[in-house]
């Protein structure tokens, strides 16, 4: 008798488990596989030319690729779905050139906000901070450090990110 109780508890258990098992299942599949979009938008630019525009990829809110057409203090980011304006601010300098190597060493932070949006990005809005280092190797005439000549090598990478509405 003893022995058929503990049979049963023991089988009661295993059920009692199996249904918490089953509807945890249950509840898993029912909500969604990946966690809901950010509310923040990430840029990442890499180039090594300085020709004034950049591949950007876009994550976050927005997955896209496209291109920064770079100016002095407003960008135009345009992708296949259309375009946005980027008007940035400098908040921290860069470090003068190294007169011994001809090593341009340039590192600003600063911060951004977003409008203008055309196409798919019409109404959007945002804003947020940018980490932008560039650096460059310029020619060596007569001891001087030829800037006004096209550098010997140059790379460019910044990352900005901040909330983004749509």
């Amino acid at each position: 008798m003893l022995k058929r109780h503990r049979l049963l508890a023991a089988t009661a258990a295993v059920a009692a488990s199996a249904a918490v098992a089953l509807a945890g299942l249950a509840a898993a599949s029912a909500s969604p596989a990946r966690p809901a979009a950010s509310r923040t938008e990430h840029f990442q630019l890499v180039t090594t030319s300085p020709s004034g525009s950049s591949p950007v990829i876009m994550y976050g809110v927005i997955l896209g690729f496209g291109t920064d057409h770079e100016g002095s203090k407003i960008d135009t980011m345009k992708f296949p779905a259309g375009s946005f304006r980027l008007v940035h601010h400098e908040t921290k300098g860069a470090e003068p050139i190294n007169p011994k190597n001809c090593l341009d060493q340039v590192y600003n932070d600063g911060t951004y906000k977003i409008s203008g949006g055309t196409g798919k990005y019409k109404g959007i809005s945002g804003h947020g901070t940018y980490h932008f280092t560039q650096l460059y190797i310029f020619k060596k005439v007569k001891g001087l450090c030829r800037t006004n000549l096209p550098p010997f090598t140059f790379q460019q990478i910044i990352y900005a990110s901040g909330p983004l509405k749509r």
